[in-house]
């Protein structure tokens, strides 16, 4: 047992992939796994799995993400834009001409990977009574995942003078394991139509079993429902009201399945919507519950990624057409040190 923690969440998998573990079940994509899922390349086509990054336009839903903004770098000491930029200026010998660029992006703006120190929980890891700030495999707040403040149980705020990021679980630990295995396709689009359905554990398995989909331990699960599409049918001017009541979600609150992804072994959840589960949640039970269950259950307890606004269109359509729902999949986020998100740059290779 760490040092650091005596207790863990019940059901979870702290400890269970050693005492200083930041990876959680992406420990499951084994050599032999990767070998597994090569076998799904039958034809050699590849489908790309993200949207453009300027989608979905605006900030309607995530207010406080903001698309990337695009803009040249400057020449050093002359403030000359660096496209288009003939080398003639520097010395007219020079035939070459140049573009150089930089971007501002919030990192889940788009096609997204969560890392595991996105979201964690007040937690007794402990055992002194008292819950503190704590992430997945137990990992601190405040010591392990630094912000720009500390913040009071009373919300009352304490300036901090390091620099921001997660000393663990930082999204570059997945880019260094390589996020790559074998994909499974579940099309909840084909069954609930492009209106918004709450999916629990009865509705979630009926699809599984009418699409023959089977999920084994290693699997990287793809849920497609159709709304990274109407994303892109909105032109980067989504209005909130229609997407809040457009296509499926999962139902966070339903426990049985959050056991299915217990037992079910899947290395990550993958989805083209927002959040995955239904947010805001349905209200829980008692006087204190997870705000997000979906989230808590994967990146706090299982150390199982989610990924959110995928677009997986072409590529379930593809499968559809013959008869497949397994694919091979690499899904690399930026080797970003310190980040707790990542654009998701995945392929999917049949």
């Amino acid at each position: 047992m760490p040092a650091r923690w005596k207790h863990r969440p019940e059901g979870s998998t702290w400890g269970d992939f050693g005492e200083d573990d930041e990876l959680g079940r992406l420990n499951l994509l084994t050599p032999e796994r990767v070998v597994r899922a090569a076998a799904e390349i039958k034809v050699g086509k590849a489908f790309t799995m993200s949207l453009p990054l300027d989608y979905p336009g605006g900030n309607v839903l995530n207010p406080r993400r903001f698309g990337p903004v695009l803009e040249a770098t400057e020449t050093p000491g002359s403030g000359k834009p660096r496209y288009n930029y003939p080398m003639r200026m520097e010395d007219p010998r020079f035939i070459d001409v140049g573009c150089d660029d930089r971007v501002t992006m919030t990192l889940q703006y788009s096609t997204q990977w969560d890392s595991f120190a996105h979201m964690g929980q007040l937690f007794d890891a402990d055992g002194d009574g008292v819950p503190e700030i704590r992430y997945y495999n137990g990992w601190q707040g405040g010591i392990d995942v630094i912000g720009p403040v500390d913040y009071a149980e009373d919300g009352t705020q304490k300036p901090r003078s390091e620099g921001i990021g997660a000393r663990k679980l930082g999204i570059e630990t997945f880019a260094e394991k390589g996020i790559v295995g074998r994909g499974v396709m579940l099309d909840l689009e084909r069954h609930f139509g492009r209106e918004r359905k709450l999916v629990g554990y009865d509705d979630f398995m009926r699809c599984m079993d009418a699409n023959q989909v089977v999920v084994e331990e290693g699997d990287m699960l793809c849920i497609y429902t159709g709304f990274a599409d109407v994303i892109l049918s909105m032109n980067k001017n989504p209005d909130g009201p229609t997407l809040a009541r457009s296509c499926a979600v999962l139902n966070g609150r339903d426990d049985k399945l959050l056991q299915w992804v217990t037992d079910s072994g899947v290395v990550a959840l993958i989805a083209d919507n927002y959040a995955v589960e239904q947010s805001p949640s349905l209200p829980g039970q008692g006087e204190r519950y997870a705000n997000s269950p979906l989230h808590q259950h994967c990146l706090f307890k299982l150390g199982v990624p989610l990924g959110e606004l995928f677009y997986l269109t072409e590529l379930n359509a593809w499968l559809k057409e013959n008869g497949r729902t397994r694919f091979f999949m690499t899904g690399q986020p930026l080797r970003l040190p310190g980040a707790v998100g990542s654009p998701g740059n995945a392929v999917g290779i049949v």
